[in-house]
């Protein structure tokens, strides 16, 4: 959510930041802007819209000219998305300016004080407060612009990520975060600022990843310095080697990121069970299991704390774990579980399931879980995430980066890591035989083939979606392990089609849905042979009876269901606890189809962001 683009060095910075933005457009945003010092002044140009409205305008309006920058897309929080309230923001003296992602919480009554002392504010954000408290700070004090970031700092009460600039020292940059993440990329004598790697990747491998309650000060020919905000103690920079290539990020052929990234699932998965899954020894290997295996096995139950589609993840795990391992799950919203005053215990093992491994709920999970005693074990996929470092133990998913904001093989990952963790622990506590082990992994083997074959019923789904375009609303139906997943199919449909869908148990349906059935409403029933196969037929027919419209998901060769639906869409068998990662595949696909039929923005739906960073 927001995204922060800074360039300090020897090239010209516009094209650099302006690239950099539109790398970023996968977070969510609804307004761009950019500040550039060409040498003699500071020249900001900022709209409501996307990077290509920033580009018309800014040739209209500055030059491009300059070799230090910041660029910065906004998701409104303060202040409804225009002009004014984009980013940057000037002081009121013109000298410095901020672009800023996360909240200031504290803002209003910042803002009173600074208004008694004769500031003005142009804007409805907070982010304005804060540059003017910098500003005011550092004239106060007569000290320079880092120092005055650190105090005032100290003051807010928020988070953040910030890049700060004053015009009169145009060699210099401030970065600072606290709940945000925020990256800054090292070239030969060239500094790069972004919200993670993805702007800067073609000109260095070489990056910083600023801690919670770290700022740096970059200097140019200077290098950079970076302390703690709080104590102004000196932090030893650890610079990381990035593992991501220009080609991961680029479309590669795809009309959009989400249907290149729904056909990498195959490879995704592979590359997430590679290492860990040696089949031909009849073993798991994943060093965060094995490093604390006595904390799960003496643990009285497994807390899985997630939002969105991870929370969709976790409810397919708590079938794996309680179903194999025999440990009690319970899966909670992180963004609720934070505030119910949830008892937690020593004996307790909190799994936190995020993308980005930047979520601020789930982060804000996590630290709540630690301070209880308990374990907390990270899923997520970027490398160096908070996540990552604030757990006690984790492992990666390995998709590979995601760009469409609507999540799929995040989805599918996260579920093999999960099943993969349930199986080594079934193993270790003797809950499962060894021919039924090896008959597992030889199918979760088999899986991303499985996968490739689902993809082929592509053509046939985008066929189904011009049908069902023009829906207003939608149902979908699942039992035990695919309960989940019609969950996650109607989210995907909300979030890029925004058509109204609901997913529920197939068994619950006649508990009040079923009085929204009529020959206008698409039912998507999930209806695989393993897994209450006959209940779910007698639902099917229950939605027949009352003349609603079946798409039915069904295993390879299934005769009854198809006698019953109006689609249906084929899938290859698989033991039941994998059935999700196949049966979730027609969906993604069938949201994908309807929104691109009806118009939408795929990969950048509206008013949605790929990585939440404030609650």
């Amino acid at each position: 959510m927001c995204g922060i683009v800074g360039y300090l060095g020897h090239r010209e910075a516009y094209p650099i930041i302006v690239e950099g933005l539109k790398r970023l457009e996968y977070r969510g945003y609804d307004s761009a802007g950019i500040a550039l010092f060409d040498g003699t002044d500071l020249k900001v140009s900022k709209t409501k819209g996307k990077v290509a409205d920033l580009e018309e305008i800014s040739d209209k309006e500055i030059t491009k000219h300059g070799n230090v920058g910041i660029g910065h897309t906004r998701w409104a929080t303060h202040g409804v998305p225009n002009d004014v309230n984009s980013h940057p923001h000037v002081s009121n003296s013109g000298d410095l300016v901020i672009i800023h992602n996360g909240i200031i919480e504290n803002y209003d009554s910042l803002k009173q004080e600074l208004i008694a002392r004769g500031y003005t504010f142009k804007s409805d954000t907070d982010t304005e407060v804060l540059i003017n408290l910098i500003e005011d700070v550092k004239k106060q004090e007569n000290i320079k612009l880092g120092k005055a970031v650190q105090i005032a700092l100290n003051q807010v009460i928020g988070a953040y990520a910030i890049t700060v600039f004053d015009k009169n020292k145009p060699e210099e940059i401030v970065v600072a975060r606290l709940g945000s993440p925020l990256a800054i990329g090292i070239g030969e004598d060239e500094f790069f600022i972004a919200s993670d790697a993805s702007p800067f990747i073609e000109y260095t491998k070489d990056a910083i990843y600023l801690e919670d309650e770290e700022m740096a000060i970059i200097r140019f020919h200077r290098g950079i310095k970076i302390r703690k905000i709080k104590d102004d103690t000196l932090v030893d920079p650890y610079i990381q080697k990035l593992q991501l290539n220009l080609e991961q990020i680029e479309k590669g052929g795809y009309d959009h990121f989400m249907l290149k990234e729904i056909y990498e699932q195959p490879k995704a998965i592979t590359d997430t069970y590679r290492g860990r899954l040696l089949r031909n020894e009849a073993i798991i290997k994943m060093a965060g299991i094995e490093d604390n295996m006595k904390k799960f096995l003496n643990a009285n139950r497994i807390i899985i704390v997630a939002c969105g589609t991870s929370w969709h993840a976790g409810l397919v795990a708590e079938y794996i774990f309680e179903d194999l391992a025999r440990i009690p799950v319970e899966v909670e919203y992180a963004s609720e579980f934070r505030y119910r005053n949830p008892v937690i215990t020593e004996n307790d093992v909190l799994i936190a399931v995020s993308q980005s491994g930047e979520t601020a709920d789930t982060l804000a999970a996590i630290k709540l879980a630690k301070s209880k005693g308990a374990f907390v074990f990270g899923v997520c996929n970027v490398v160096g995430s908070s996540i990552a470092r604030e757990t006690d133990a984790g492992a990666y998913t390995h998709a590979g980066p995601e760009i469409g904001v609507a999540s799929t093989k995040a989805f599918t990952t996260q579920i093999t890591v999960l099943t993969l963790m349930a199986l080594r622990l079934s193993r270790a506590k003797g809950t499962i035989s060894s021919s039924d082990y090896r008959r597992y992994l030889l199918e979760l083997e088999l899986i991303p083939n499985k996968v490739e074959k689902a993809l082929e019923s592509d053509a046939h789904i985008k066929i189904i979606s011009d049908i069902y375009k023009d829906a207003t609303n939608c149902l979908y139906l699942g039992r035990g392990y695919n309960f989940p997943v019609a969950l996650e199919g109607a989210l995907k449909l909300k979030e890029i089609s925004y058509i109204h869908a609901e997913g529920y148990p197939a068994a619950e349906m006649k508990h009040g849905p079923i009085a929204l059935i009529d020959e206008n409403m698409p039912v998507i029933v999930i209806a695989t042979k393993k897994g209450h196969y006959e209940k779910v037929v007698s639902n099917i027919q229950e939605i027949k009876s009352r003349k609603g419209k079946i798409i039915a998901v069904v295993t390879e060769g299934d005769v009854q269901v198809k006698e019953l639906a109006d689609h249906v869409i084929e899938v290859p068998e698989t033991l039941e606890p994998f059935s999700p990662l196949l049966t979730t595949i027609p969906l993604q696909l069938l949201s994908y189809h309807i929104a691109v039929l009806l118009g939408k923005n795929v990969d950048q739906p509206r008013n949605l962001a790929k990585s939440v960073t404030v609650e």
